[in-house]
């Protein structure tokens, strides 16, 4: 499923509201903590380290929240946290003689009464107003001290939390990864596993499909905000994640230069053990057929198998429905026939990503239709190839979401930019329509056009002729890859 807002730009005039009504922070109770940035009027901090973040050190009894970013805010609350549920809301329980400024806030209400109270939506598509109406908002207050009688501690952490939502756009393997775990992985990996993740709009299944990453990510249970009333204390919190880009990791944000290549070396440490279960399993089952095939002799299978693994692997992530590649069958046949050993992927919902993370670890190449699915680049080891096939309607959004985070990555990208023949638009409007002469011309109509046009209603049939050329290209690349593993394997 592909939105609008991954093909949306926002006009000039547009950001530089956004810029300008988000770069104000809270600045209230930043300045309250006497080891808080030092912050000027107009938002921007100075004698900030490069690698800091607003908000990354403040003292005890304070919530600060950064809100510079135009993708995701993130605020900080440090000292005696208590969740509530029921009133959807995070306290901090504080001295009034705490600092100053807390001193000026606190005489002007009763002891019992909130000192300070901040509004948050964790998630990290906060310029899109449509999707962000849909997630649930924390409150997040500063108290008294003399007020928390009445918010005793059911379960006492001495880890910090994290908080943030899997409501949104969840259930798109792209938002997944992008608004999701790519985030929660630049927020929470300096905790070295010590951190606990509270989640607002929960899903079971999200826990499920991603416990092989959360299991790495944090050593506790998540919890489930809403749906747990118990009250849990944490000595801090940070509610939001982080967000650099799409599909990537900034190392010059990052404490110790963590990059893109270090998530990749993360997911394969994730995904390795479920793998290695796979292998032992099919290895057991393929000394039964070998069993039963006494009469081949060993020798004979062994060079089978060695000039099978010598061939470089494509895999091809196919489409149903719109988007597809018609001639799909004759694309398999074309790189057989020029070498490649071909496996076509149909991911699925449920499919465990381990099975297609093993696929993708594993291929020299991967073959693609622009859309969510692409995402799955990330399972590539840096240096392979990857072909995107790029429909007409689409150029811009290929290259944004997944060509240039690819070669972040260290992929050799290959954007296929099909001509107007090799679209099925092509048999429905006529050659001069600016469906198939100017697309970008349709698309500046709005996202109902580029939907309705392009995305919803168009497959593409490949000129095998003319993609053979990328393909070889790919194949001279990788057949001297895999040679040379091979080599160095035998030796």
């Amino acid at each position: 499923m592909v939105h609008s807002y991954r093909y949306h730009q926002l006009k000039k005039g547009d950001r530089q509201h956004v810029e300008e009504e988000e770069v104000l922070l809270s600045s209230l109770m930043c300045a309250a903590s006497s080891d808080s940035f030092d912050v000027e009027s107009d938002g921007v901090a100075t004698n900030v380290n490069a690698k800091a973040y607003l908000c990354s050190s403040i003292s005890n009894g304070t919530i600060c929240c950064d809100r510079s970013s135009m993708r995701s805010d993130v605020c900080v609350m440090k000292g005696d946290v208590r969740t509530h549920s029921a009133s959807s809301s995070i306290f901090l329980f504080t001295s009034r003689n705490n600092n100053s400024v807390m001193n000026k806030v606190s005489s002007l209400v009763d002891k019992d009464e909130e000192l300070h109270r901040e509004k948050i939506k964790p998630y990290t598509r906060k310029w899109e107003t449509s999707v962000m109406d849909s997630i649930d908002e924390l409150g997040l207050i500063a108290k008294t001290e003399n007020s928390r009688i009445n918010h005793h501690c059911d379960v006492m952490h001495d880890v910090p939390a994290v908080f943030f939502s899997t409501g949104g756009y969840t259930g798109n393997v792209y938002h997944e990864f992008n608004d999701g775990i790519l985030p929660l992985y630049i927020t929470s990996q300096h905790f070295k596993k010590k951190v606990v993740f509270v989640i607002l709009d929960y899903h079971k299944w999200w826990i499920m499909k991603y416990g092989n990453i959360l299991s790495l990510l944090s050593d506790y249970p998540a919890i489930d905000f809403s749906g747990d009333k118990k009250t849990h204390c944490f000595p801090e919190a940070i509610a939001g994640l982080r967000i650099h880009d799409e599909l990537t990791v900034d190392p010059s944000l990052m404490q110790e230069n963590k990059s893109i290549v270090d998530f990749r070396n993360f997911l394969d440490r994730a995904y390795w053990p479920r793998i290695k279960s796979m292998i032992k399993g099919e290895e057991r089952g393929a000394q039964k057929k070998l069993e039963l095939k006494a009469h081949s002799s060993k020798k004979n299978l062994k060079q089978v198998h060695e000039a099978t693994l010598k061939k470089p692997k494509l895999v091809i992530l196919s489409r149903n429905g719109s988007r597809a590649i018609t001639n799909e069958n004759l694309l398999v046949k074309m790189a057989e026939k020029i070498g490649f050993r071909v496996e076509v992927m149909r991911p699925e919902p449920t499919t465990e990503l381990a099975r297609i993370y093993r696929a993708l670890n594993s291929s020299e190449v991967m073959i693609g239709v622009h859309g969510a699915a692409m995402t799955h680049f990330l399972f590539m080891k840096p240096g392979s190839v990857f072909i995107q096939v790029i429909p007409l309607g689409t150029e811009w959004a290929a290259d944004a979401y997944y060509g240039e985070p690819a070669r972040k990555l260290g992929l050799k990208y290959i954007g296929y930019q099909i001509l107007p023949r090799e679209s099925s638009l092509y048999d429905r409007y006529d050659k001069n329509d600016p469906v198939l002469r100017d697309p970008r011309s349709v698309s500046d109509k709005g996202w109902q056009y580029t939907k309705s046009i392009y995305l919803d209603n168009q497959n593409v049939r490949l000129n095998l002729g003319r993609f053979q050329r990328r393909l070889l290209r790919a194949y001279r690349y990788s057949i001297a890859k895999v040679n040379s593993r091979y080599h160095l394997q035998s030796q």
